[in-house]
C-alpha cells in the first residue's frame, strides 16, 4: 500500500514495474479480486469514456443552454484550418470539452476524479492515442496510472472543488492525465511525477466559481485548460525538466491553499465568474428570480 508519490515511485522503481502495475496489484489486494477482474471493471469506465466522446461528438446542449456544441465546433475548426497550437493539442481540448459537454446535458460519464473534472483524463488519452497508437491493455493501464495519483491526491488533499476549490478537480485531473501520457509515451515513474507536479503546481490557487451553481461555466472550459496544461507538462517531464518542488509537496501546497480560501471560492457559487455582473444575470434567468 502507498500513500504519497514517493512511496509510489519508489515501489515501481525497486520492482521495476509501471506505475499501473503497482496500482493494479494493490487493486487486486485491496479487493480481493483477479487481475482479470481489475482489468473487467476499468475497462468498463474505459467503455464509459468512449461513448461520452462519441456522444459529444455528435453534438450536445444542456437544458440550461448555457454549454454545449463547443466539441464539434473545434473539430470544424481543425478540418478547416491548422491550430495553431496543434492538432493533437486541440484534439485533447475537444474531447474534454465534450466530456464535460456530455455531463452537463445529463449524460453518463466517468468521474475522474470527479464529474466537473471528467474531461482532462479520456480527452488527453483519446487524443495521445491517435499518435501513440496503444493497445487496449495500455489505455487501461492510462486509467490506472491516473488514479494511481488521484489515490494520493484523495488520501493527502482533496479531489472536490468544495473542499479545495478548482485546484483541487480540474488541477489534479490534468495532473493525473500528465502522469498517465508519460507513462503511455514510455517515461520513467520518475517522470510520471515530475509531470503531475509541473502540472499541479501550475492550477494552484485555480478557484471554484460556477455561475449559478452549475457545472458548466467555467468548468467546461477549464477542462480545455487543464487538458492543454497536462500535454505541456508531459512533454517537459519527457524532456527530462524536472520540478525543483517534489510531488508530494506541490499536494501539500494544493491542500494549503485549499483550506486558505474562503467559502466563496469554492463551488458555492458566491464569488468569482459567478459574481460579475453577467453571471448573476445568468443564473437570474436560468432560476427566473434575483439572488
Amino acid at each position: 500500500m502507498f500513500r504519497t508519490v514517493a512511496e509510489l515511485v519508489e515501489i515501481a522503481q525497486k520492482e521495476n514495474i509501471l506505475i499501473s502495475e503497482v496500482m493494479i496489484r494493490q487493486e487486486m489486494d485491496v479487493k480481493e479480486k483477479t487481475r482479470k477482474e481489475v482489468f473487467a471493471e476499468m475497462e468498463k469506465n474505459l467503455q464509459v469514456m468512449e461513448r461520452a466522446i462519441d456522444d459529444a461528438m455528435q453534438g450536445v446542449e444542456s437544458v440550461t443552454g448555457l454549454t454545449g456544441g463547443d466539441a464539434v465546433r473545434i473539430q470544424k475548426y481543425m478540418k478547416e484550418k491548422t491550430p495553431l497550437s496543434g492538432h493533437l493539442m486541440m484534439d485533447a481540448v475537444s474531447k474534454a470539452m465534450g466530456t464535460n459537454e456530455v455531463n452537463a446535458a445529463m449524460g453518463i460519464i466517468c468521474a475522474t476524479p470527479t464529474a466537473g473534472s471528467a474531461g482532462c483524463v479520456p480527452g488527453t488519452l483519446f487524443a495521445v492515442k491517435e499518435q501513440l497508437h496503444p493497445t487496449r491493455e495500455q489505455m487501461i493501464r492510462y486509467l490506472f496510472t491516473a488514479g494511481a495519483f488521484g489515490f494520493v491526491v484523495a488520501n493527502n488533499a482533496f479531489i472536490s472543488g468544495a473542499a479545495g476549490g478548482c485546484q483541487a478537480e480540474v488541477g489534479s485531473a490534468g495532473a493525473m492525465a500528465s502522469a498517465a501520457i508519460v507513462e503511455m509515451a514510455g517515461g520513467t515513474p520518475q517522470q510520471s511525477a515530475e509531470a503531475f507536479a509541473i502540472t499541479l503546481k501550475n492550477m494552484l490557487g485555480l478557484v471554484c466559481d460556477p455561475v449559478a451553481g452549475l457545472v458548466e461555466v467555467p468548468c467546461v472550459k477549464r477542462n480545455a485548460g487543464g487538458s492543454s496544461l497536462a500535454i505541456v507538462s508531459a512533454d517537459l517531464a519527457l524532456a527530462g525538466v524536472t520540478s525543483k518542488i517534489p510531488c508530494d509537496e506541490v499536494i501539500g501546497a494544493m491542500y494549503r491553499i485549499g483550506k486558505q480560501m474562503p467559502s466563496s471560492l469554492r463551488e458555492t457559487g458566491e464569488g468569482g465568474l459567478a459574481d460579475t455582473p453577467t453571471g448573476r444575470l445568468l443564473k437570474e434567468k436560468i432560476f427566473g428570480m434575483t439572488m
